[in-house]
């Protein structure tokens, strides 16, 4: 059954289908029809030149045990409601505040999870002409309203949010390219705001507010060129993201307003960005249709994924499956289901757990400590991807000398790793044969040298087996390289790459339809035309801050899944379900593996089952 859907969508209409569940290692995700959240007439948003739809959640620790809060604008409207998730059926007929604006539309909104009780929120909500307004949605109260006057900045705001522990400040960023701190607790005074330079670094600077008496906004951070479009505090809050339409990703000390360091991408802006659960690695996306992984410590692009056909517009990492083995490295014997069985097993760490265990993986501990981080991305192209960061790619145990070498070699007898080891959209397309050529632990730095972490216990055990065990096929990572004979299952996996990235490379770029095209150091030169920012390109290119793409792994996505009309503007992974919404103004609720409860086995039977897929 499997099988023969996944050879079907590589042609025609298949691939036009909106899927409503989709497996991975893990199980079967389902789309919870009943649980979906929209404006209470249920009628698809005209979103022509509108404002992307974005959804905030706040758990207000309510005693009956339904205390999550889902908060959404679409077009002039900001809806409030009780979100019941997978329990029970979305009911839209009762928002608890909802509220309709003239002359401006919400942008971006945030909830203050400190403040949160049963009998009050703080909600921050930015606007498309400047202003930010502060309300509570259960006292349905506007308590302040924040640049009214449009005197601090007149450009749309990008992105808010409250300041990681704080009860009274804020950040937001404008199209400007500027980012503001705010106090609640402070006016925003009746003139234009003077400033004093506090600190400058290599495109940014910082500078405070002069006046007499304390007033907003307290700093004021100048940032690249271009729309600064999204931020992201680190998980400890000590750290900050930025990422801005001149297409580098900013990393700055918060506190110390300093630049930690920096990435630029491919191509194009950069419009989204996020922490893995532990602060070692950053995700960016943007217009060059990539999701990128920079690492925090290294300070350098350790892996691109490529999957989207269009502009990324949400990264987040799944805190939930990101999962931790302290164990000596897999060893498997037996069938593929009791195979999956484990790696099921372990894929159930809680976030709680995860985060102290993934905080020991540097330590010089003797018991080796195998690590996988789950990222999703969504896209204008409709598609969400699930990705998997294993621990071949994380950690490379080649010296520098050796892999630059090693790479050069690749280089020489096999065309750019950029056009060669995409072979489809989805890597549930792979067959049996040649699923080494194209699971992500497979790149130019990895095929050859056997490693201790390399191929049959990382990306063996994680992403090769899960794309194997979602198409149905079993054939390219099987029991037989999982026993003693580790060396020669890498050879023979080295053999592969090499010879079918020979043979297929000429037919292969004549077919190549992504929106980012051939991407390889040969395309590179038409691609800079395309940057319009003051750093050249040109000089960025093969360096740290842009390497090439022959020059590091190209992950491939576990899932690649069309699944909605329009584009999709949020992705956020829940305890027991994910959450997209599009630009129609659709909020959908996916429930986990095992988590569909009651109300799907109610509704399954009035209504009719998805597509499988």
């Amino acid at each position: 059954m499997l099988i023969s859907k996944m050879a079907a969508e590589g042609g025609g209409k298949e691939m036009n289908e909106i899927k409503t569940q989709f497996t991975t290692r893990e199980g079967v995700y389902k789309l919870l029809t009943h649980s979906e959240y929209s404006r209470p007439n249920r009628v698809p948003f005209n979103s022509q030149g509108s404002n992307p739809v974005k959804v905030s959640f706040v758990n207000v620790n309510d005693q009956s045990g339904n205390g999550d809060r889902i908060c959404f604008n679409v077009g002039r409207e900001l809806y409030f409601y009780i979100y019941k998730g997978v329990r029970k059926a979305a009911d839209l007929s009762k928002p608890i505040d909802k509220r309709i604006y003239k002359g401006t539309q919400p942008t971006c909104h945030d909830f203050n999870h400190l403040t949160a009780t049963a009998e009050s929120v703080s909600l921050l909500v930015g606007f498309s002409a400047g202003q930010v307004q502060l309300i509570d949605p259960i006292k349905k109260e506007t308590s302040k309203l924040f640049n009214e006057e449009r005197l601090i900045d007149k450009s749309r705001v990008t992105c808010v949010k409250w300041v990681t522990g704080s009860e009274s400040l804020f950040l937001v960023s404008h199209a400007s390219g500027n980012m503001y701190l705010y106090n609640v607790e402070h006016t925003c005074g009746t003139t234009a705001p003077h400033y004093q330079l506090l600190k400058q670094g290599e495109n940014y600077s910082v500078h405070t507010c002069k006046s007499k008496s304390t007033r907003n906004p307290l700093l004021k951070w100048t940032v690249g060129e271009g729309a600064l479009n999204e931020f992201a505090f680190s998980p400890d809050g000590k750290f900050l993201a930025c990422v801005s339409q001149d297409g580098f990703l900013r990393v700055f000390n918060f506190d110390a307003v300093e630049l930690h360091g920096t990435m630029k991408s491919y191509f194009g802006g950069l419009l989204c960005v996020c922490w893995s659960p532990d602060g070692k690695y950053i995700v960016a996306g943007g217009e060059d249709d990539l999701v990128t992984v920079w690492s925090f410590l290294d300070c350098r692009v350790i892996a691109r994924g490529h999957g989207h056909k269009s502009w990324v517009s949400v990264v987040a990492f799944d805190h939930y499956t990101t999962s931790v083995e302290e164990s000596d490295p897999m060893e498997f014997s037996g069938s593929d289901e009791d195979f999956q069985d484990q790696i099921i097993h372990f894929g159930r760490d809680r976030a709680n757990s995860t985060q102290s265990r993934l905080s020991k993986r540097n330590s010089t501990d003797s018991r080796p400590v195998s690590v996988t981080y789950r990222f999703g991305s969504v896209g204008q192209d409709t598609q969400l991807c699930l990705w998997d960061l294993t621990e071949d790619i994380l950690f490379p145990h080649l010296p520098l000398s050796r892999t630059r070498t090693h790479t050069n070699v690749m280089n020489a007898t096999s065309p750019p790793a950029g056009a060669t080891i995409i072979t489809n959209t989805s890597s549930n397309t792979t067959n049996g044969n040649n699923s080494g050529a194209n699971t992500p632990g497979i790149n130019s730095l990895s095929t050859a040298l056997p490693r201790s972490n390399s191929l049959p216990h990382s990306a063996g055990t994680t992403t090769a087996n899960s794309s194997n065990k979602a198409s149905g096929g079993g054939g390219g990572i099987s029991s037989g390289i999982m026993d003693s004979a580790i060396a020669t299952g890498v050879s023979k996996f080295a053999t592969l790459s090499l010879h079918d990235r020979k043979e297929r490379h000429h037919e292969k770029d004549h077919k190549r339809n992504h929106s980012m095209g051939h991407i390889s150091s040969k395309s590179s030169d038409k691609l800079n035309l395309l940057t319009k920012t003051k750093t050249d390109p040109a000089k960025t290119l093969g360096t740290l801050l842009c390497p090439r793409m022959e020059d590091i792994p190209l992950l491939e996505p576990l899932i690649c899944k069309k699944i909605a009309h329009e584009r999709l503007t949020v992705l956020i992974f829940l305890e027991d379900c994910l959450v997209t919404a599009c630009q129609e103004g659709f909020i959908c609720t996916w429930a986990r593996p095992g988590k569909v409860g009651l109300l799907s086995s109610q509704n399954q039977a009035s209504s009719p089952s998805g597509t499988v897929v």
